[in-house]
């Protein structure tokens, strides 16, 4: 038996970036893990963590696919990304695990399709809680991070990030498969 700690936040959003991150370099100082996924549209979030954690942890920077925001735009800067790359973090582009093309489906005819229901059960969480389920997803499918190996992922809405937990990520093939084993972090709202 072993007796961990979750903080909890308030509320969503940006305001507890700097708080979360001090809460998983704790969980580093105490665990082996040798991966962190962090959802970060514009690179800041990632940038920040690799300022508390170093080199100390691969990073991987998940965000938005190309044409999220509007055709042909990415939300991250080329400048940022090689910021990114020259500290070591890797940028991955990607469709969101949960919606991707299904969302375009839903968008042209309504309706909801399997995905968004997996999406809602886990915002039940948080939403940050959802994004960390998806980009390991996401991750594995692109072969950034190998299945069955413990990781902490990070996520949150919109703006900062604001929920972290440490899961075993599965390809999508295998979604149910996937585990997850401790929330660090979350909001309570």
């Amino acid at each position: 038996m072993a007796r961990k700690f979750i903080t909890y936040f308030d509320k969503e959003g940006n305001d507890y970036t700097d708080e979360l991150i001090m809460a998983v370099k704790d969980k580093l100082d105490i665990m082996d893990i040798k991966t962190i996924l962090i959802a970060s549209a514009t690179g800041e979030s990632a940038l920040k963590l690799y300022e508390v954690v170093g080199d100390d942890v691969e990073i991987i920077n998940v965000t938005h696919h190309v044409g999220f925001s509007g055709s042909n735009e990415s939300d991250i800067s080329k400048d940022m990304v090689e910021k990114l790359e020259k500290v070591g973090i890797k940028t991955y582009f990607g469709s969101h695990a949960f919606s991707g093309a299904a969302r375009g489906v839903t968008n042209k005819f309504g309706g909801y399709s399997s995905l968004d229901i997996i999406a809602n059960t886990f915002r039940m969480f948080s939403h940050g809680i959802k994004v960390g389920a998806e980009i390991s997803i996401m991750a594995a499918d692109a072969g950034l991070v190998p299945v069955g190996e413990e990781v902490i992922a990070i996520g949150g809405r919109a703006h900062g990030v604001d929920s972290a937990v440490i899961l075993t990520p599965v390809n999508s093939k295998d979604l149910f498969d996937l585990k997850i084993h401790e929330i660090i972090a979350m909001p309570r709202d």
